[in-house]
């Protein structure tokens, strides 16, 4: 019985170590709303840029537009 009981209080300890909690939701940078907007702006799509992203959220799409910006800037395939 106390094997069981140390058992349970591990696992509820690793379930309220800070280690494990998802990390508070941070705002994009500045940076990143000026650059983000900036790509939707040039990929002609000005909804991709929404104020209230979080960072991960932001460099995400940023990302997705700097790679479609590098392939329209590919020549065409041609075989």
């Amino acid at each position: 019985m106390m094997q069981k009981k140390k058992t349970q209080e591990i696992q509820e300890t690793q379930y309220l170590s800070p280690g494990t909690a998802s990390p508070p939701r941070e705002p994009m940078t500045s940076a990143q709303a000026s650059y983000l907007k900036m790509l939707a702006d040039e990929v002609k799509e000005p909804a991709v840029f929404h104020q209230g992203l979080s960072k991960r959220e932001a460099s995400r799409r940023i990302d997705a537009l700097m790679e479609r910006l590098r392939l329209g800037a590919l020549p065409p395939h041609t075989d």
